[in-house]
């Protein structure tokens, strides 16, 4: 096994409990190695610090899976991948959940979620890509699913050397599956959708939503296939408008109110809410939610993420009447919560209104957050009402 060495300084970084050690931080490798291999990692004074994935290629080349001198081998991910599911069983609904989330289990750059029979894979770097098979049957022993698809059509896959890649791996997945949330029946297409197919990070903002949503008349920009627009149905809306610019996601969003029986309290438009928003007549909706893609994936967007972020807030602030509820959301770990605060304020100030905060919210609790890794942070919800 090869020894990877820090400079001196860098140990802080893994002592303060993060698993990336980035390829600038690693004075010399000692020993052979294939790139994707695990090493020890040692201080610039020989102090051994972990165990980790080793790719030169990559930026993020130490991938840490153990602070101990332990084999990292297929007993070890099993027992990794029965701790997230375990984790999970005390709260969640394993039919409808992340029972991977990365970092946040230990098991670096993999994703899995489950949706009803099926579980959906994503696996983004090249260690891990060497205990996917072990991975899937560990899966398979813990939650025993219909099949596994997996879906890592990523491009930053090329980051790692790695190709693109879909296709089942275990059993037999149909082109789409049905998945409950929160009561609403959804169709998920595990093969084509976007990401996995589903969101499950939103599952209790949307039930949030849902309670405050009986007797109002909702917009729903960004439906995607419908996920906050039929909670907010079933909430007891008295209306639901969903909005999304993708003809497919809204013609989903249309097929699954009709197997909720909604679809007569509920109307769907393929438009882009940056247009639309501005045609909305001030008090035609009472409630108005905001959960928009990820405007930056970088530092280096931030700046124009944020007038993104406030121009879309602010169209929908405008066009909600005093009384009126709004949802507002961002998916992006690089928009930190003090910065859509203070573009949420900014964006009261310009529609000159004055917001109520009901709720601050984040992602579900099977996408957990480690507090040593700020990656793992990334969803901001507000529930406020204009006052």
């Amino acid at each position: 096994m090869a020894n990877a060495i820090l400079i001196p300084g860098k140990e802080k970084r893994v002592y303060g409990g993060h698993p990336w050690v980035f390829r600038s931080d690693i004075a010399r490798v000692e020993g052979d190695f294939t790139p994707g291999d695990i090493v020890s990692v040692y201080s610039s004074k020989g102090k051994f610090l972990a165990k980790a994935f080793y790719n030169p290629q990559s930026q993020i080349s130490l991938r840490i899976m153990s602070l101990h001198d332990e084999p990292i081998d297929r007993a070890f991910i099993f027992r990794r991948v029965k701790e997230a599911v375990d984790y999970r069983r005390t709260f969640a609904d394993l039919r409808s959940c992340r029972l991977i989330f990365a970092e946040s289990d230990r098991l670096p750059a993999l994703i899995a979620d489950s949706f009803g029979d099926v579980l959906v894979l994503q696996c983004l770097a090249l260690g891990m890509e060497r205990f996917k098979q072990d991975v899937v049957d560990a899966l398979v022993e813990e939650v025993h699913p219909q099949g596994i698809y997996e879906r890592s059509d990523v491009p930053v896959r090329r980051l790692e050397g790695l190709e693109q890649l879909t296709g089942v791996m275990y059993g037999t997945v149909p082109d789409r599956v049905e998945m409950v949330e929160n009561g609403v029946h959804f169709w998920v297409d595990v093969k084509e959708g976007q990401k996995t197919g589903f969101f499950l990070d939103q599952k209790y903002n949307r039930l949030a939503v849902a309670r405050l949503a009986k007797g109002r008349r909702v917009l729903d920009c960004f439906t995607h296939t419908g996920s906050f627009a039929l909670n907010a149905a079933r909430g007891g809306a008295e209306h639901v408008t969903a909005v999304d610019v993708s003809e497919s996601a809204v013609a989903m969003a249309r097929e699954n109110a009709r197997r909720n029986g909604l679809e007569d309290r509920m109307d769907f438009a393929a438009a882009d809410v940056f247009d639309l928003l501005p045609e909305v007549k001030k008090g035609e909706y009472d409630f108005i939610i905001l959960d928009p893609p990820a405007f930056t994936k970088s530092r280096k967007t931030v700046g124009r993420a944020e007038k993104g972020y406030k121009e879309i807030n602010l169209r929908a602030l405008k066009a909600l009447p005093r009384g009126g509820y709004f949802a507002t959301a961002s998916c992006s770990h690089f928009m930190p919560s003090e910065l859509f605060v203070k573009m949420l304020r900014s964006a009261a100030q310009d529609a000159n209104v004055e917001l109520r905060q009901i709720e601050a919210r984040q992602q579900a609790p099977d996408h957990p957050i480690l507090w040593n890794v700020p990656e793992t942070d990334y969803l901001k919800f507000y529930i406020l009402q204009v006052v």
